[in-house]
């Protein structure tokens, strides 16, 4: 098949089927294959593209190279009560990212508390996941990593910390867990590159170029530097995040964490942090919290409108919409992602049907 072939949205199914193949191509199991694949689309479904399937082509390339493991499990190199610290031998972070939050959440259904820290990491893909499992297991959840510095300090011009992703998920009585997953550049390294690769400007407030000046160009920003959000605050919770991940679990941070579009030889070497609060161990009953999350959020959705202005949404509403739109109408990719399914599926024998034949 090739890219031409592709319609503009394809059925879910059939693109979690198709990256399940690239991966059990690549020698993972079918449960593995499927637990990263069905991250990828995931992300696509919510309109989190820039961690979605156009991640698979840099993911086979480092897996071919060896610098991403073909082992689908962490090593637990501390286990003390409520803590812990895995290992992940630069295995796909989806994988350990998955069984640490899992680990932190058995933890705190015993202790009320769970905190695992992943040392020698991959990029484990959209942090919302790991906080709405935890969310949908009773607890409040939160994930982080670190990058590769990519962002200055106020002031300066050099890259001293990363875009690091935080996520935090509350569970609800009456709806989907409250998710918020942010990046703390003004925009994911990925969005640029997505630009870029569409031909498409970018905000100037997103980058600036090699000179350190705001750019709208993404090829320049690419050499430049990306924008923390809401400046020094934004800058300074991507400091405390490397602190949280790489250097509370032993691993890298700062200068140590490698560029996922590097060297594909070289590992990634990032650092994960998971943490899960028992609701029930805060409240009276186990759907106490659920309840006053509901009651605060209907304070904020019933509130005043500005004018010009329909509604007003929680962190996570809009991504929650687009993946209900997507579930049922299929998922769009933009035709360089198409290219590089195709492309990475062709080299490495996986035969891709028609979308058409999944219905």
């Amino acid at each position: 098949m090739s890219a031409p072939d592709f319609p503009p949205t394809v059925p879910v199914r059939w693109l979690t089927d198709a990256v399940a193949s690239v991966f059990g191509a690549l020698g993972y199991s079918e449960q593995a294959a499927g637990l990263v694949a069905g991250s990828l689309v995931d992300a696509d479904m919510r309109g989190i593209s820039s961690h979605g399937v156009m991640l698979l082509p840099m993911y086979v390339d480092r897996i071919r190279a060896g610098s991403v493991s073909r082992a689908e499990r962490a090593e637990v190199v501390r286990d003390k009560g409520a803590i812990a610290v895995l290992d992940a031998g630069h295995a796909l972070g989806q994988l350990t990212g998955d069984q640490a939050m899992r680990l932190a959440v058995a933890k705190a259904q015993t202790y009320g508390v769970g905190v695992v820290t992943v040392r020698r990491a991959f990029h484990f893909g959209g942090a919302f996941r790991y906080v709405d499992l935890a969310a949908n297991s009773g607890c409040v959840g939160i994930a982080a990593a670190n990058t590769r510095p990519l962002m200055p300090a106020p002031g300066g011009a050099s890259a001293v910390v990363g875009n690091n992703p935080l996520a935090v998920g509350v569970p609800r009585a009456g709806g989907k867990p409250v998710i918020l997953d942010v990046a703390l550049s003004e925009a994911a390294l990925g969005k640029v590159r997505l630009a870029a690769g569409e031909g498409r400007e970018i905000p100037a407030s997103w980058a600036t170029d090699a000179q350190g000046r705001p750019t709208t160009d993404p090829a320049a920003a690419l050499k430049g530097l990306l924008l923390p959000s809401g400046a020094h605050k934004g800058y300074g919770l991507a400091l405390m995040i490397d602190v949280l991940t790489g250097v509370l679990s032993g691993g890298a941070y700062g200068q140590g964490v490698q560029g996922l579009y590097a060297d594909v030889s070289v590992p990634n070497d990032c650092a994960h942090f998971f943490l899960a609060l028992d609701a029930e161990a805060f409240a009276e009953d186990a759907e106490e919290l659920a309840r006053r999350v509901d009651d605060l959020a209907d304070q904020v959705l019933g509130s005043a409108l500005a004018p010009g202005t329909e509604r007003v949404h929680l962190p996570g509403d809009i991504e929650a919409g687009r993946y209900d739109r997507a579930a049922r109408d299929g998922v769009a990719l933009q035709p360089s992602v198409f290219a590089g399914l195709v492309e990475v599926a062709a080299g490495l024998g996986v035969p891709l049907q028609s979308p058409a034949s999944a219905g």
